[in-house]
């Protein structure tokens, strides 16, 4: 056996390069530059400056007390600060003004718009009024048209009802079901969809009501509508179909 050869290979195997302690040494530094975080000082964004007549060591809300009750505090805090306000000048906010001042004058629920409206000053220097027109309808009296009409079941018509008359009864249960008028007569308006054609009458609903009575024994119609319903003097689709029950019924009207 060639041991030369045998103890040759031996040592090779041991020998390691001579560069691959270097590369070792790179890689773990790298490792090392990778894995070390880096340690970023905090600041906190939220801590105000406060003006030089502060001190830190008192409580800041005892400054908003003497500014709040003691006049002649707060005259020399305005000549000498005009630029500042007393919550912003201590490091306060301004609902700590207005807790202490509730606080302090629990009976005084106005708050000082000079106070309030400093820094705003500058921003209003360029404020254009608001150009108002006149309009033939309020707000209030404005009624969205939709809700004022009802449809058949099958689509192709529109109905509207308008208040003509109401009974000067006065309506019961009025704590349990509110304000109420009950209606005697009103006018229909019926569009037909397909044809543009529109067909207007006037009903007394009142007479209606008494025809079926007398005639078939019964009356499906409730007339007492809440005052709620009614607007511009035309009833609310949801109320429709109460006010023309008898009328269907006798067959003075086709919807």
């Amino acid at each position: 056996m060639d041991f030369k050869r045998y103890f040759g290979k031996i040592k090779k195997k041991n020998e390691k390069p001579k560069h691959e302690p270097d590369i070792i040494e790179e890689i773990e530094q790298n490792v090392i530059d990778e894995v070390e975080p880096k340690i970023v000082e905090e600041v906190d964004v939220n801590v105000k400056k406060t003006l030089n007549f502060v001190d830190s060591k008192k409580d800041p809300h005892e400054y908003l007390k003497r500014y709040l009750k003691e006049p002649k505090y707060k005259d020399w805090f305005n000549r000498n600060y005009p630029n500042n306000t007393i919550y912003d000048a201590v490091g306060l906010s301004i609902s700590d003004y207005l807790n202490m001042k509730r606080e302090l004058f629990p009976e005084s629920e106005t708050i000082n718009e000079e106070e309030l409206n400093k820094k705003k000053k500058s921003a209003n220097t360029n404020f254009k009024p608001t150009i108002t027109h006149e309009t033939k309808t309020s707000f209030d009296e404005f009624v969205d048209e939709r809700i004022l009409v009802s449809h058949n079941a099958f689509g192709n018509k529109e109905m509207k009802i308008k208040i003509l008359e109401v009974s000067d009864e006065i309506a019961p249960l009025t704590s349990k079901f509110g304000d109420r008028i009950k209606i005697n007569k009103i006018i229909i308006t019926i569009k037909h969809l397909q044809t543009q054609q529109i067909e207007e009458g006037e009903f007394d609903i009142e007479s209606i009501e008494r025809e079926l009575i007398e005639k078939r024994h019964y009356t499906s119609s409730n007339r007492w509508v809440p005052t709620d319903v009614i607007k511009n003097g035309y009833v609310t689709n949801s109320r429709h179909t109460g006010l023309i029950s008898d009328a269907v019924a006798l067959d003075y009207i086709a919807f």
